[in-house]
Formats: C-alpha cells, structure tokens, sequence
C-alpha cells in the first residue's frame, strides 16, 4: 500500500473507531451504575495480614464513618491455654470461684460464675477440626475430632446412646428409655395422649437432661422444636455434641436460679431419667418447671419410681405425688410399654381458680413481686405462679402469624407486631436469603443476638435451619411472644459470656443491638464471643448504624475475618480457620 493512499484509509476508519469508543463508554458507565445501585453478590474484604499482634484502625466513640477521625488500637490476640482450653466457657469455667463455693448441695458449681473481668483468649481448635458434617446427614453422624470426648461413647456403650465408627461418632437414636428407638417412644406417648399432637397443637417442648438429644432430634421431623438443655459435664460433653449434630441445646442446669425462660413458655416437657430431685428444697425444681409450662402444658416424667416397687423409687414416687396434687397438676395418663419403660404424664390446670379452692396455701401463691415476668440471677422460689387468663396458641404453623395469646390485651404491641412479621419477611427474602454473601446450605444452627418479636426467625422457617432467639436483658421483654409463635429463644446479657460451647453456630445476626450495648460494656468484649461461639466458615450478619458497623469492623479484621458492606447499614463477616500462631489453613 502506498503513501497516497493513507489518509484515504484513515478516512474510512474514522467513524467506526468513534462509534466503538461511544459504545464502550456507555458500557462503562451502565456497569458502574449497575454496581452502586444494585444488590449485586458481595465480596468478602480481609486485611489479609497474619502477623500479631494487629494494629487495627478503630474510630473514636461519636465518629461517623464519612471523614471520621481514626485512631488506631493494637489488639494482641492470644490462645486459651490449660486444660480445657479448647472448650473454654468463661462464664462455665471459672474454677477459681468454683473452687471457693461453700456447698455444692445444689448443683452451684454448674451455675454461672462470670469473671470479673472479660477474658479475651481465642480457644484453640481440636487438632484435626474440620467443616462440620452437614444436616440432615449431621443427625446420625458427626466427626470425632471436632468434639474428640471418648468418654460417654464408652459410658454409655450399653445404652446406644452413641458410638464409635471409624472417623465419625455415630448416633442410633437410642437411649436409657428409647430400647427401641426414639420414634417408637414418641409413637408411645402419643398413642397414650392423642391430644398431645405433635406438630400441631404441641409445637414448643423442653428437654429436661437431654442427654445426647436424640429425643429433641427426632421430633424435629414432626415439626417440634425441642430445647434441650443439660448442665456442663455431668456426662461429658452431651450438649456439644447435640449442637455439633445440628440439634438445639443449650448448657443450663436446675440449681438455685431460674432458668432463663418466661413464664408459661413450653407446651411440653419432658424428663427421661434425668436425674433430678424434684421434691427437693420443697419442691423448688418442679415448681420452676411449673413456672415456665404453659397452662394446659404437659410434664412427660419417665422415670423409674413411675413403674418401679423397690423402696426407694415407692418413696420418690409418693413424694411426687404428694407435691404435684398440691400444684393442682393432673394425672393424664401413665402407662408402662412393651420394653417396660413407664411413664407418667401430668397436665398444668388451665385455670387459676383451681388454686384458690385448696385445703391449703401450700405450696403459696406467689405475690406481685415473684410474679415479675424476669429469670435473669433470679433465685428459685417456693411458691406457685399463678397461670395467665390466655388461650392456648393457634396450632402449627398458623400460630407463626397469628396473634400472640401475651398480646391479647396490648393493642399497641398487636399491631407493632404485624408490622414487625411483614417487615421482616421482605427483610429477609431481599437483604438475606437471596444474597450470595451467605452460603445457606451450610447453615444449620443461627442465633439472633436481638430477636424481638422473632420475626427474623419466623421468615427463615421455610429453611433447614433452627433458630435460638435471644432477648438480651436490657431490652424489653418479648421472650412470651417469641414462644407464643412456636419459637425458642433465651433471655442473655451480652456483656457476659454465652452458655455455649465454642463452634457452636453457624451463623450470628444483630439488628441494632450495639448501639445501646456499647454504653454497658467494651464491644472488643462482645465481638472475642461472637468468634467464641461461631465456627470456622461460619457468617455474621449485622444490621446496625454505620457508626457502629465502623467500629466493629476493625475488630473483626484484627481476628481475620473476611468482611463487606451492604446498603450502607448490613456487615457481612465470614470466620475463617485462623487462630493466634496457627497462620488461617485449615487443620
């Protein structure tokens, strides 16, 4: 080609390159504007370092993140050490007190007994931990070196309560009274009391000494949510192994305080040899059971004084029998099975007037003051809480929606309530669920640090996961209507420790909680046992002012979380396998 022809050349291809120039400009700015006003998948952000101790950025208390002063605090991370580091519950494990309590009549060594001051040690991971084994298959199986505890494996051998196979513990449902199977004995107690119904009119059960909580498993499969609960090591670690098989369980124990549930929560509960004087300190432990069961609730006692004639269980038994009738509770049914396990099944008077006609005020009406709808440090009592005038829940699953029975005289809150399930269910369907931040199908066990109404819950329902909805202590009480809905939940002071295991849960959601936390204590604190309880590859999701989220999210990068910003007002995080000196591979 010559030189005569190059303008010609140039000519030609002037329109066309300023055409194509146009075009990708225009690409240009739809894709920019696509990605700032669309919720387009997030990515996680780390700070990527690994060296410690973290200097991380930290804004100052007031700031707000758009040109924000910003100070910078050296968090120096380390490792729980001692014996049992790996499981450390600092609220659990203060064996200093422990060591220096008075008595241990009644069961005060497995109370809580937090520190003075907020331990910020990292447990370690069991050698050898791995991505949990996933649900439904997590049910029968889990692996052992996530929770390496031989001991109740060969405690229990003759019980099949749980095994040993190769690198799993195996669970075949079995139990001290399931001999032939959980489901033959929940098919036995239904069949005993038809108006029991699983599923449908009983929805809310307790678990009194669970043991592995194969009962509370398997009744999830008929639409049952079970808490289950046990104290810490009365059997060795049968509470962690319930949460690592995907079953709710949480460590509590029938002493000299309440249990942290309202009253009139649970439809039924249940009690399988589990150990516990129920007569003892006049009654105080079947009294607080009566506290937190629903009028017209059940209590399912198998144990052996119901089918027994040694003299020890014919004295237990007459016990029991004097005290429940001076509770006004009702002898539905007991019956023995075909294996020879009985059982005996008692039914909470729906009315209060009943109290009022006994011969005797024994044990006593409890008066205005035990009547404070609050078990947080609160001593047990001896006297018998006086039932609501309410009707027993709609059944399952329109009890979800409906109006709660603790509402039925608070118009306000009535519909503050329906205003709370509407907004929750678009909430979560357009924030969470459809939001590829979060690998749902690896979530089984979720906690909401402020429940509410339980209406974040209530929306996931639809999904393979359980919900343990907490209602911190500071805030008001909505704890009856989160039960009320067919949920569970737990009264907690965020500024203490959790009575849970570390690598417990799956995932952690807030919705503006820190704000008036952060006035009561150090949100470093609250952050070291969001990474306590959360297991490696587990998310976080924090609806909460930027201002809050600002400062949370350099705590979390000092751990080596992963994090992103969603709609200016929703933190991801991701926990990795990091801990102190163990670089973030997984073992």
């Amino acid at each position: 080609m010559g030189i005569s022809s190059v303008p010609s050349f140039s000519k030609t291809r002037k329109l066309p390159c300023i055409f194509t120039l146009t075009l990708m400009l225009l690409c240009l700015t739809i894709l920019l504007f696509t990605k700032t006003n669309t919720s387009s998948p997030l990515l996680f952000y780390s700070d990527g370092q690994t060296s410690n101790p973290i200097t991380a950025p930290y804004l100052e208390a007031g700031a707000v993140s758009d040109g924000a002063t910003i100070v910078s605090v050296t968090l120096n991370w380390e490792l729980c050490t001692g014996w049992g580091a790996v499981d450390y519950i600092p609220c659990l494990d203060n064996f200093k007190v422990i060591r220096a309590l008075k008595t241990r009549r009644h069961m005060e060594r497995r109370e809580r007994h937090c520190p003075e001051q907020s331990s910020r040690c990292l447990p370690p991971l069991p050698k050898g931990y791995k991505v949990p084994v996933p649900w439904p298959k997590s049910k029968d199986m889990i692996w052992y070196d996530n929770v390496p505890h031989p001991k109740l494996v060969e405690y229990k051998k003759d019980q099949n309560w749980v095994k040993m196979s190769d690198d799993y513990l195996i669970f075949p449902g079995g139990g001290t009274q399931f001999k032939e199977g959980v489901n033959h004995y929940t098919d036995f107690i239904e069949k005993t009391l038809p108006v029991i119904e699983w599923g449908r009119h009983v929805r809310v059960v307790l678990d009194v000494g669970c043991g592995v909580a194969s009962f509370g498993g398997y009744l999830l499969d008929r639409n049952v949510i079970t808490m289950s609960f046990a104290p810490k090591d009365e059997h060795e670690a049968q509470i962690q192994f319930a949460l690592e098989r995907g079953i709710p369980a949480t460590l509590s124990v029938i002493g000299t305080q309440r249990l942290t549930f309202p009253d009139n929560a649970y439809d039924l509960i249940h009690c399988a040899r589990c150990r516990v004087h129920w007569d003892a300190d006049g009654g105080k432990p079947l009294l607080e059971l009566n506290r937190i069961l629903r009028p017209g609730g059940f209590f399912i006692w198998s144990a052996t004084p119901v089918y027994r004639d040694d003299e020890r269980d014919k004295r237990v038994w007459k016990s029991m029998v004097a005290l429940t009738r001076s509770m006004c509770w009702d002898v539905v049914a007991k019956t023995v099975d075909s294996t020879g396990i009985g059982l005996v099944i008692y039914r909470k008077p729906i009315s209060f007037v009943r109290y009022f006609k006994r011969k005797e005020n024994k044990p006593p009406i409890c008066g205005p003051k035990d009547r404070k709808n609050s078990s947080w440090y609160v001593p047990l009592s001896t006297c018998v809480t006086l039932p609501p005038r309410s009707s027993w829940p709609l059944p399952w699953p329109n009890r979800l929606t409906s109006k709660p029975p603790s509402l039925a005289t608070n118009p306000e809150a009535e519909e503050m309530f329906y205003k709370d399930t509407i907004h929750w269910s678009a909430l979560v369907s357009d924030a969470y669920v459809n939001n590829a931040a979060i690998n749902w199908s690896s979530v089984r066990n979720v906690m909401d640090m402020n429940a509410g109404y339980g209406g974040f819950a209530a929306a996931l329902t639809d999904q393979l996961l359980w919900v343990m909805n907490v209602v911190p202590v500071h805030v008001p009480d909505t704890l009856s209507v989160i039960f009320d809905r067919g949920l569970i939940g737990i009264y907690h002071d965020w500024c203490e420790s959790l009575n849970t295991y570390p690598r417990t849960y799956d995932l952690l959601h807030s919705s503006f909680l820190f704000e008036n936390l952060s006035q009561r204590c150090d949100m470093i604190d609250v952050v070291v046992e969001m990474d306590r309880i959360l297991r490696p590859g587990g998310y976080l999701v924090v609806q909460d002012t930027m201002e809050m989220i600002s400062k949370m999210r350099p705590i979390l990068h000092s751990l080596h979380w992963s994090t992103a910003l969603h709609k200016d007002q929703f933190l991801f995080g991701k926990k990795g396998f990091w801990r102190p000196g163990r670089g973030s591979s997984k073992s």
